[in-house]
């Protein structure tokens, strides 16, 4: 079973930045899809960005397009969101999730079978 771990949240001012990493815990996830979730108080968990397990081809939601940036260093089994600009309305846990090895990228949450545990990231305004 692979568990993910997630860290980087806090509580920043609006127009801040923080930045998260994900590593597995005992496992390399080298070829393993990876993805970014957020789940805001009241909300139903949505897509953030995700990544494919080369590095290649991010995929963004529109709300973080041009804003967030996923990116994962293989050698160092880390997955990372950077985030430049925050908005209040992008408060919410942010959980990291993974595919199964060698499958293709998805913004469906029902497609990941691993997760972390969710990092808090709160923004003020």
């Amino acid at each position: 079973q692979v568990q993910l771990v997630e860290s980087g949240g806090g509580l920043v001012q609006a127009g801040g930045s923080l930045e998260l990493s994900c590593a597995p815990s005992g496992r390399t996830f080298s070829k393993y899809p990876m993805a970014w979730f957020r789940q805001a108080p009241g909300k139903e968990r949505e897509f953030v960005a995700a990544v494919s397990w080369t590095g290649s081809s991010p995929t963004y939601a529109d709300s973080v397009k041009g804003r967030f940036t996923i990116s994962r260093d293989n050698a160092k089994n880390t997955m990372y969101l950077q985030m430049p600009n925050l908005l209040p309305e992008d408060t919410a846990v942010y959980y990291c999730a993974g595919r199964r090895p060698n499958s293709s990228g998805s913004r469906y949450s029902s497609d990941y079978p691993y997760w972390g545990q969710g990092t808090q990231v709160t923004v003020s305004s």
